[in-house]
């Protein structure tokens, strides 16, 4: 029978063999669109971000996460791994290592490599949280001790990324409210920062003219359907186009200079345009099929640091995906969030795949563990058959 851990490996592979083949469709251009070759798929860019990424899904897997919770004083990575998160979140306000790209300095350049601190950020804390609430799982209901210092490492680590990434500071503040309740915040507790975020989010959109742009194009683009609109109004028009089953793999228009950010934030839209219903159809069973498979992990485990980084994990994984598609589709405002290992992003592939082979560690321990005690089970019965045997017969 097919176990969790497994079933992690074979849809994140599948998501990534996918990611790699629309990539490589999305960025094609006019001039190139007879040209694509399958050797110059397998030679590209995002088939070595793929094999990286696969690379990392297999040291995942060989980490042993419970020593994460275990380890004592600096061979403790808690400490570490908060001290690296907000130096290079704070890093991003230093002349000459971040990058400007859409409006926004999201990005370091560090050694010719460019990367997004959000994407650590938004990873580290699902293990900062998980080991606070392991920690203190017997307090986490009281206010001053479990609940606030969990609220203050969540609204520091949002607070920071939401100057530049709105989007990620949402989901960032979402998967780390649900980890805190599951840890065992109350969830009166969690009801009373409802308007506290709602406020901040309200301020960062005011304060932001390019915000307040999106959530106008959101209500009603046809009002400005070459300006503000124009992005929303493509990405459903290629949606809309592809239509039961597609164009045809490569045979997108939309892609053609028509649809910004189609490789990235809207490759959903030309996966629908080309691969039509059944495409989408196929990307909604690969992520359900990768929760369903996460969720079964976080349920199998028995220490509650585990239980909780494989919760954050799923959760993670399947917000950022319900909320690219649902701006694809014009049901939210575009928040820049990416298709996780679909979407092109080296950094968020890699970052996303160790995440998937932290949770296949948990269940290949799980199932040491199960099979240990059986065989457990099988000496001690070995042991009765044996004592029994050797017992004279009056005895019996």
């Amino acid at each position: 029978m097919l176990r969790p851990g497994q079933g992690l490996v074979i849809f994140a592979v599948a998501l990534l063999i996918f990611g790699v083949v629309m990539v490589n469709s999305a960025g094609l251009s006019v001039q190139e669109a007879d040209g694509i070759t399958l050797s110059r798929v397998l030679t590209s860019r995002p088939m070595i971000y793929a094999l990286l990424a696969g690379a990392m899904l297999a040291i995942g897997a060989c980490v042993p996460v419970r020593r994460i919770f275990t380890a004592r004083g600096l061979a403790s990575p808690i400490p570490w791994l908060t001290l690296a998160t907000l130096v290079l979140l704070l890093a991003v306000y230093l002349p000459g290592l971040s990058r400007e790209m859409n409006g926004s300095k999201r990005w370091l350049n560090l050694g010719g490599v460019s990367f997004q601190p959000s994407e650590f950020a938004k990873w580290t804390l699902i293990i900062l949280l998980a080991w606070h609430g392991a920690k203190r799982a017997a307090v986490m209901h009281r206010l001053t001790s479990g609940f606030l210092p969990g609220v203050f490492l969540i609204g520091l680590v949002c607070l920071l990324i939401g100057v530049h990434d709105l989007g990620t500071a949402v989901l960032v503040g979402l998967v780390g409210m649900a980890m805190l309740v599951a840890a065992g915040v109350r969830w009166w507790q969690a009801g009373m920062l409802v308007p506290v975020g709602a406020a901040a989010f309200t301020a960062a959109v005011i304060h932001s003219p390019y915000r307040i742009n999106r959530l106008l194009a959101y209500v009603n683009p046809f009002d400005d359907p070459q300006g503000i609109g124009y992005h929303v109004i493509q990405s459903m028009s290629a949606v809309s186009g592809g239509g039961l089953a597609g164009r045809g793999l490569g045979n997108g228009v939309r892609k053609f200079g028509y649809l910004p950010e189609d490789t990235t934030d809207f490759i959903f839209a030309i996966i629908c345009e080309e691969l039509g219903i059944f495409g989408a159809a196929l990307v909604l069973f690969l992520y359900g099929g990768l929760v369903v498979c996460g969720l079964l992990v976080a349920r199998r485990v028995s220490h509650p640091f585990l239980r909780l980084v494989a919760l954050g994990v799923v959760l993670t994984i399947g917000l950022q995906a319900a909320i690219n598609i649902a701006v694809v589709t014009g049901v939210a405002p575009t928040k820049g969030i990416a298709l996780p290992l679909l979407s092109h992003g080296g950094t968020g592939w890699a970052l996303t795949a160790f995440s998937i082979g932290l949770l296949v560690s948990m269940d290949r321990r799980v199932r040491e563990e199960e099979e240990a005690e059986a065989s457990g089970h099988q000496g001690i019965e070995g042991q009765e058959d044996d004592d029994e045997a050797i017992l004279p017969a009056g005895v019996m």
